[in-house]
């Protein structure tokens, strides 16, 4: 059974919540992997000027959290994140922001999903992260 919640679906669900308002855009979107961006702007930065780490994890937790969705368990009413690490190794000033985040684990009760963020356009790694995702059940 394909699913049709694809980029353009994840899109239109951000608006209105934290990811459309910092503009975070899916591109491309699976069970195993998915992609997303966004351009820095002003309200990305943190007052030392340099890329918030708030916008690094959003825009990963938020790519993790719509794998997560894609990957629920026929009975799970949805999921909820547990546990998440990001190792920041560098910084943007401006450009576009990438991230691509993998499915470690999909297990009945937990899914660990993998991602790094890059600037797009020197391609250095600006961040590493990992989350672990609980699956909800009905009571």
């Amino acid at each position: 059974m394909s699913d049709t919640r694809d980029a353009d679906y994840f899109n239109a669900k951000s608006q209105g919540a934290l990811p459309g308002h910092l503009g975070i855009r899916f591109t491309s979107v699976s069970r195993e992997q998915v992609h997303s961006e966004l351009t820095v702007a002003p309200i990305h930065m943190a007052p030392n000027g340099f890329l918030h780490a708030g916008t690094v994890v959003t825009l990963a937790d938020t790519s993790c959290g719509y794998g997560c969705v894609l990957n629920l368990p026929g009975q799970a009413t949805g999921f909820t994140t547990i546990e998440l690490k990001s190792n920041h190794l560098g910084t943007a000033r401006e450009g576009v922001i990438q991230c691509v985040a993998r499915l470690a684990h999909a297990g009945r009760t937990t899914q660990v999903w993998d991602a790094v963020v890059s600037h797009q356009q020197t391609g250095k790694t600006l961040a590493l992260f990992r989350c672990t995702q609980m699956v909800l059940y009905p009571k």
